[in-house]
Order: C-alpha cells, then structure tokens, then sequence
C-alpha cells in the first residue's frame, strides 16, 4: 500500500541567496525506457517557494528490513527563470509523510545572454543508506 509524501522548491540565487520568484519548477519522475513522467509544474512566489506537490511513495513499513523496499520515492527538478541558468536535479527523496523541502541555487547569466541548455547545472541526490 502506497503513502504520500510532499516536496517543495526554495528558489534563489546562487551566491547572495536572493529569493527569486515567477521560477518554473516541473517535477518528474523517470518512466519505462528512461521516459520522465510530468508530476506538477509550479511557479515561485515572492520567496522563491512553491507550493507543494503530493508524490506516492512506499509505505514505510515496508522498506524497514533489510532487502526490503526503498523506504523512499525520488523525483526530479526541473528550474528556469529568465537571466538564469536552467538547473535539473535528479534523485530527490520524498519520504512518507514528510514534507521535503529542496534548495535550487539559480546562477545569474551575464547581461544579455540567453539560456543555453548545454550550460545547464546537474546535480543527482545520493540514496541514504539506511
């Protein structure tokens, strides 16, 4: 029987941790032949946060021996806001019923640069190993 845990974005700039809001976040998760299935897309507030979205996840019981189930779901993030660099982190666990809450440090483009997803910044989460 599956839970539900909860994630969140905090969106801000990569050196002076300026919030920044109208950020497109797209949350995902991977598929069948390496296909991402499109959970949510939200947008930033004057905070930089987003509201959060709802993601199935193991029941916890069940991940709580060894060799049992992963006691987690993952997802991945998808950033871009305008003047910055696109960001994409795989990976994020989402427990059951906790609210996870995930920092994107955006970094600021040079003055009259366009994105270009060549220069996009990756980060993957490592499994706890619990």
């Amino acid at each position: 029987m599956a839970s539900i845990g909860t994630i969140a974005v905090r969106v801000f700039t990569s050196v002076a941790r300026i919030p920044i809001q109208g950020a497109t976040v797209a949350f995902t998760q991977g598929g069948f032949g390496g296909r991402q299935t499109l959970l949510a897309v939200r947008v930033t507030d004057q905070n930089g946060h987003t509201v959060p979205v709802r993601i199935a996840t193991p029941n916890l019981a069940e991940g709580a021996s060894p060799g049992g189930e992963t006691p987690f779901a993952t997802c991945n993030i998808w950033t871009e806001a305008p003047g910055y660099e696109y960001s994409v982190s795989t990976g994020v666990q989402i427990f059951p019923g906790v609210e996870t809450v995930q920092d994107i440090a955006l970094i600021p483009l040079p003055e009259h640069t366009q994105p270009n997803p060549d220069n996009t910044q990756f980060s993957y989460t490592t499994p706890q190993t619990l």
